[in-house]
């Protein structure tokens, strides 16, 4: 067997002299990469059923803002908080399946009960800081209730951290749900509170609320068809409809309309109706309130609309308010789905 070989050549040394001249220059320059960073900014307001004082102290003492702080299902076994600037934050959040999202932080200013800033810090498994949040909490006092505004912004945030940043605003969003609700529970009310950002105008928004043509593509449970529907819009006025449900019941249900600031809010009492517009039982929950209050906000932050609902049984007996508490799961799955359901029609219309 015969095996060949690459023969080298002699190299003379003016050759080689040449190419040592040359060999830096034939190599493109060095890219240096920079890592890239992320950031979010996102803002909410809310309107809650208690003075500013008392707000106020549900951002401000630990044992309360264990109570609420983080999206639905998460809890706090490690909530601690030193309202004055400087003051340190620790929070650990433990999700529903057990995971603990540590952060750590510290009051930048406090004006009591108006304003408070803070430094947040997500850490990471191994307790280090991963990026910077700065959230500005403002109160201001409108009669009996708080006007709220929250504006947090993220900076500086590695590339790994993008999922975070994306569930910034559902995360606050579920957070100040939870506020508002724990806010009424500590008033003895109960309270049951979801909202949800659209990509649509304030003033499409109310129209899709106030309109019988526009609620009959989205108001009620998903697969149920309103067949029939008769509104007097105005404060005092009834909204009457009737729909097939998915099971090909038919249900009915009624508003009383108490309060109409367009392009605002909107409150009235909910009832379940039967055809000729009187009050009944809840068809599949004979304990269920026959009275419901529900208010509805709309408020344009970040080139979207916030839509938020507050829920609260009136007039209502123990038995009544304690099948309403147990309730809140199948109030998600229900209200949930019907703004699913009305995303989708936004997203099929012209404004």
């Amino acid at each position: 067997m015969v095996t060949s070989k690459t023969s080298k050549k002699s190299k003379s040394p003016k050759s080689a002299k040449v190419k040592k001249a040359t060999r830096g220059a034939s190599r493109p320059p060095k890219r240096v990469v920079k890592k890239q960073a992320l950031g979010r900014e996102v803002a909410f307001t809310r309107e809650l059923n208690a003075p500013m004082e008392r707000v106020f102290k549900f951002w401000t003492d630990s044992k309360l803002l264990a109570q609420w702080w983080g999206p639905r299902g998460f809890t706090n076994p490690v909530c601690e908080a030193d309202p004055r600037p400087g003051g340190a934050i620790l929070i650990h959040m433990r999700g529903p399946d057990g995971k603990v999202w540590p952060m750590a932080g510290v009051f930048n200013e406090i004006v009591k009960p108006s304003r408070i800033v803070s430094s947040n810090t997500p850490l990471d498994e191994k307790g280090k800081p991963m990026f910077e949040v700065l959230t500005t909490v403002s109160l201001t006092q409108d009669g009996g209730r708080t006007n709220l505004v929250v504006r947090a912004k993220a900076e500086k945030a590695p590339v790994s951290a993008a999922p975070m940043l994306d569930g910034m605003e559902e995360g606050w969003s579920q957070s100040l749900d939870r506020l508002a609700e724990e806010v009424a529970r500590t008033a003895g009310e109960s309270l049951f509170v979801i909202s949800r950002a659209f990509k649509a105008s304030r003033e499409l928004l109310f129209r899709a609320w106030t309109e019988p043509e526009h609620m009959k593509n989205w108001w009620g449970p998903k697969g149920g068809v309103v067949l029939k529907a008769k509104m007097d819009f105005r404060p005092g006025g009834i909204y009457h409809y009737g729909m097939r449900l998915p099971d090909g019941t038919k249900s009915w249900g009624r508003f009383v309309y108490r309060e109409i600031a367009r392009p605002e809010r909107l409150v009235w009492v909910n009832s379940f109706s039967d055809e000729n517009g009187g009050i009944t039982s809840h068809p599949m929950s004979p304990n269920w309130p026959r009275e419901t209050l529900t208010t509805v906000t709309f408020t344009e932050q970040s080139g979207k609309t916030n839509v938020s609902i507050q829920w609260l049984p009136i007039n209502a007996t123990e038995v009544e308010i304690k099948t309403f508490e147990e309730g809140r799961q199948g109030m998600l799955l229900g209200w949930g789905g019907s703004l699913d359901q009305l995303k989708e029609y936004l997203a099929g219309i012209r404004p």
